[in-house]
């Protein structure tokens, strides 16, 4: 099979090695010009002496041009933060598939797995579908259900069950496509949902929120982009975190929402509304991650302030 890799990072990485490992051929890779540290898809395709591109917008006349003189058969779209046309997506012969985070038609949008935890699902999932110029509106071709089990972060169910999976069906709806057995379905509207990428707005602590949406925010935004507060008027990020449920008023008597209750071991314990948030790491703003523990939080103090 000859394909076209339009990606970028680690996912857009193995998706192309996938194909390579089979003895498949990669004819173009096209992946979005860098703004700071290398792109591993990038680095990668040039090591295996591949055709690379990075044009700053893929609508340009000469990002479809390249698609053209790749001459491929299908085109394969693995972690794209630029727009890609429709005008592209046409030119492989059997035209391009996508891999998108979730089940659509849930969770359109660029921090799909962040929402699904954050919003408290137990179901997540991935889809394979046909891209089309509206933001992963397209038919979809293929979708496969994933677990949320409760102590999974962003990271634990990006990296250890999504990214694999999703790798290995990019390959099995190339095959499917190139052979004509891939019907695409329309995506069912009324089911339907967008949400826009996680920010400092969305990913900030209000400790007067229940314990299990506080316990939902931290793991949805670990480990990017970090679910933070703040104390004497700086940020602090907090990462691993575990949750306990407030049983009895005598539990909370005396204590303050957002008040550094306790340190247990490495650990420091947060009063929020309906319990407590165990934070094991934390990151103050510009430093590293470090135990919660160690960052010269007084027992006592209260965040959010």
């Amino acid at each position: 099979m000859r394909v076209a890799i339009i990606g970028q990072q680690d996912f857009g990485k193995a998706t192309m090695e996938a194909f390579l490992k089979r003895g498949d051929e990669v004819a173009a890779v096209f992946c979005a010009p860098e703004k700071g540290r290398p792109d591993p898809l990038r680095l990668a395709a040039e090591a295996h002496g591949l055709k690379v591109h990075q044009f700053p917008k893929l609508t340009d006349p000469e990002a479809l041009e390249a698609m053209r003189q790749a001459n491929v058969q299908v085109g394969v779209m693995a972690f794209v933060t630029q727009f890609v046309p429709q005008a592209l997506c046409d030119i492989p012969t059997f035209g391009t598939i996508q891999f998108h985070p979730s089940l659509l038609p849930l969770h359109r949008g660029a921090s799909s797995m962040s929402w699904s935890i954050i919003l408290g699902r137990k179901e997540t999932g991935f889809s394979i579908f046909r891209p089309t110029d509206g933001l992963d509106e397209g038919p979809v071709i293929l979708m496969r259900p994933v677990p949320i089990e409760d102590e999974d972060t962003m990271g634990s169910l990006y990296f250890g069950k999504i990214f694999p999976m999703g790798v290995a069906a990019l390959v099995e709806v190339a095959d499917k496509v190139t052979a004509g057995i891939a019907p695409a379905i329309v995506q069912y509207e009324p089911e339907a949902g967008y949400e826009g990428i996680i920010r400092d707005a969305e990913s900030h602590i209000n400790w007067a929120s229940h314990v299990d949406h506080t316990y939902n925010l931290i793991r949805g935004c670990n480990p990017a982009p970090g679910a933070w507060t703040t104390l004497d008027g700086k940020k602090l990020f907090l990462f691993e975190c575990t949750k306990r449920i407030a049983r009895a008023f005598a539990e909370v008597k005396g204590k303050k929402i957002g008040q550094v209750v306790a340190q247990n071991g490495a650990s420091l314990v947060i009063h929020g509304q309906g319990g407590f948030i165990e934070v094991h790491r934390v990151r103050p703003d510009g430093g590293k991650k470090i135990a919660a523990a160690d960052a010269g939080i007084a027992v006592g103090a209260i965040l959010g302030t």
